[in-house]
């Protein structure tokens, strides 16, 4: 599942490297803008894969339906610093705006992405290191979760994330960073494949993994 679908290449990206609903996975991808949705299912057309499009905030008058079901979750937030009042509004701009310290939106995704996540599932998050990025692996621990920066991407304007949440009950944190692991780390095929996901789509670009 994709929150803020946008142009729809991640959840179009995703389907075509996991096998799309050939493996039996149900994919669906949100958004509150309509145009949005439009955008995504022309490009999942043009791809030939198909999800279910959903024109919401965030996962409003979904959480009944998918509570603790959700086994990846895919989140690039509005996570730029704005003004308050342009959270949200009509336009290109809520795409970006993202409130004070670019947290607005994220602190409201988090406790839907709790609600619908599964005992095994997953969530990747896109964060700019002035949402502080630290302060929310902290807020995920308190909900039972670890958590791990699994991409950094730098330009000259900013410092970009991906973090991997995952519910453990043995989670400790790390003393240096205040980011949680798991004792026993957790490597998998779809992790590699986040990694490959251009968020960005600037070639002029510093990477590092964990």
């Amino acid at each position: 599942m994709e929150v803020g679908c946008g142009s729809g290449y991640v959840i179009t990206s995703l389907m075509l490297m996991l096998g799309g609903e050939a493996n039996g996975a149900q994919f669906i991808a949100t958004d509150m803008n309509p145009h949005a949705i439009t955008v995504t299912r022309e490009t999942m057309e043009a791809h030939g894969v198909h999800a279910e499009l959903i024109n919401t905030d965030i996962a409003s008058g979904l959480e009944s339906r998918l509570a603790g079901s959700v086994d990846l979750l895919v989140v690039n937030p509005p996570y730029v610093p704005t003004p308050e009042d342009e959270v949200g509004r009509e336009g290109i701009a809520s795409a970006w705006a993202g409130g004070e310290n670019g947290r607005s939106v994220i602190d409201k995704i988090l406790p839907v992405a709790d609600k619908l996540l599964s005992e095994r599932g997953w969530l990747y998050m896109v964060t700019l290191t002035a949402n502080n990025p630290s302060q929310i692996c902290r807020q995920m621990t308190k909900k039972g979760y670890a958590s791990r920066i699994v991409v950094q991407r730098s330009t000259e304007e900013e410092s970009l994330h991906i973090i991997k949440f995952w519910r453990d009950v043995n989670i400790e944190v790390e003393a240096n960073n205040g980011v949680t692991n798991s004792k026993a780390g957790i490597l998998d095929s779809v992790r590699s494949q986040i990694q490959r996901l251009s968020f960005w789509g600037s070639s002029d670009i510093n990477t590092s993994t964990d």
